[in-house]
């Protein structure tokens, strides 16, 4: 009960607890990374391949 006390009071203030991220701001982050991992080791065929029979699966 106390937990939710303190998330009641930091939703307030506009300040989140310690140890959380918007999503938002971690997709900001990650992207540049996955980006660069993607053309160093050359994924996009795997990613396209990936997608490609996700599509597929799902009947589109």
């Amino acid at each position: 009960m106390a937990d939710t006390a303190s998330r009641k009071a930091y939703a307030g203030l506009g300040v989140r607890p310690s140890g959380t991220r918007h999503p938002l701001v971690a997709t900001a982050m990650v992207l540049p990374l996955a980006a660069l991992l993607v053309v160093v080791f050359g994924g996009w065929e795997a990613v396209v391949t990936q997608a490609s029979s996700v599509g597929v699966m799902l009947g589109r």
